[in-house]
């Protein structure tokens, strides 16, 4: 029986998961399709209903139903739960897992891609939606020292910090436009907004200038189109250390395929697939 797999989320045009998805599938011999499944909020439901039959391995869940999928599973993973976002459901016979890779995805790129080791380290993250909410807990367990959330949402701000402070972490909030301030005391700068996004009315802007990133800080960008973000060029100017978003898009992915179908995933083949996408 072909198997399937595929992507819940609106819209989902930008989309790039298929391409790498795909490749490792074919590359394993893995009788599978990974699809685009667009779904509208009052589908989510019947959607996540419809991953229970026996030829669907599961999906990987995009904005903006992150959260809103959790009531509808039968297992969620304890780092899943914590962070309160779930981006991968698993079929097991019926039953739906779910987990969230995007920690995974953050920190194997921090580590791998940026050789940086974020004990004891000051972080500034700017934004504090669903993808700050995986690099937030993923940071206060490996232990930073201290975090900085600078918001354009207080109230979703907020209650992050919250939830990070309730974790162990040392949390402070500050305005988008006060980041430059925290930003000269920190180790490292993650970006979790749209920020440099290509295709959106944000496209070719950063929150902040080369002049305000400290010479040997690591900034890590999880914005993956294009490669190279505004920031990361601002970056590279100040003589900063660079992380691309790819690397992150493409581990978490990895993560979740392995979590489907129990191989290794071929890690080269699926970044080989997704910078050619771009």
């Amino acid at each position: 029986m072909k198997k399937r797999v595929g992507l819940i989320g609106y819209p989902l045009g930008h989309s790039i998961s298929p391409v790498f998805q795909q490749a490792a599938l074919d590359h394993l011999g893995i009788d599978a399709e990974y699809e685009l499944w667009s779904t509208v909020p009052e589908d989510v439901e019947d959607a996540v209903d419809g991953l229970r039959t026996a030829d669907t391995l599961g999906c990987n869940v995009t904005v903006p139903y992150k959260e809103t999928v959790l009531p509808f599973l039968d297992d969620v993973d304890g780092l899943c739960e914590q962070i309160g976002a779930c981006n991968t459901i698993v079929n097991r016979e019926g039953r739906l897992a779910g987990y969230n890779t995007d920690a995974e995805g953050f920190m194997k790129a921090l580590r791998r891609d940026g050789g940086f080791d974020p004990s004891a380290k000051k972080v500034v993250i700017l934004g504090s939606g669903g993808v700050a909410r995986a690099a937030g807990f993923a940071l206060v367990n490996a232990e930073v020292a201290s975090i900085t959330l600078a918001y354009e949402i207080e109230d979703q701000a907020e209650k992050l910090a919250s939830s990070l402070r309730d974790a162990g972490g040392s949390v402070i909030t500050c305005k988008s436009h006060d980041a430059t301030v925290a930003v000269s005391g920190c180790d490292l700068l993650v970006n979790c907004t749209p920020f440099g996004m290509k295709g959106s009315p944000l496209e070719g802007k950063s929150l902040i200038d080369s002049g305000d990133i400290p010479e040997g800080i690591v900034v890590y960008d999880v914005v993956y189109n294009p490669i190279k973000t505004q920031l990361l060029m601002n970056a590279e100017a100040a003589g900063a250390g660079t992380i691309a978003g790819l690397a992150m898009l493409v581990y978490q992915g990895a993560a979740a395929f392995e979590l489907w179908t129990g191989e290794i995933a071929p890690l080269d083949v699926m970044l080989k697939a997704a910078r050619g996408a771009l």
